[in-house]
């Protein structure tokens, strides 16, 4: 096993406010991908081929946001910083600020346009 997770997917009510929202502050591309249920599925850029850890966002009847459960971190690229500040101004809020958390690096959480509790992790 090379990682710990190997997909993961954000529930989201609203698909396109939140591609929106996550390409905003990820500097990012989200690429719609038909799904065989009915519903919304965008996958976040990621590298296959190098075994690297992808997700998506999705909209689907059995997809609740939520504030409580599993807290994804996303890549923060190299420095956080540059991210959390397009959160608010792209509709989300800052629940907990940039923290240092020694040698590796630096987290922060906040919560996306849907009502996601999501978290960003970065070195810088």
């Amino acid at each position: 096993m090379t990682n710990a997770i190997n997909w993961f997917e954000i529930p989201v009510n609203n698909y396109e406010r939140a591609k929106k929202f996550y390409e905003t502050i990820l500097d990012s591309t989200i690429t719609d991908h038909p799904m065989p249920m009915p519903g919304n599925y965008g996958v976040f850029s990621y590298n296959a081929e190098s075994n690297c850890v992808g997700g998506a966002i999705i909209k689907a009847e059995d997809y609740k946001p939520s504030t409580e459960g599993s807290l994804v971190y996303l890549n923060g690229s190299d420095d956080l910083s540059a991210a959390l500040a397009k959160i608010e101004p792209a509709g989300g809020k800052i629940i907990m600020p940039k923290t240092n958390i020694e040698e590796n690096g630096f987290i922060a959480h906040f919560l996306d346009t849907e009502g996601n509790k999501v978290a960003l992790q970065s070195m810088e």
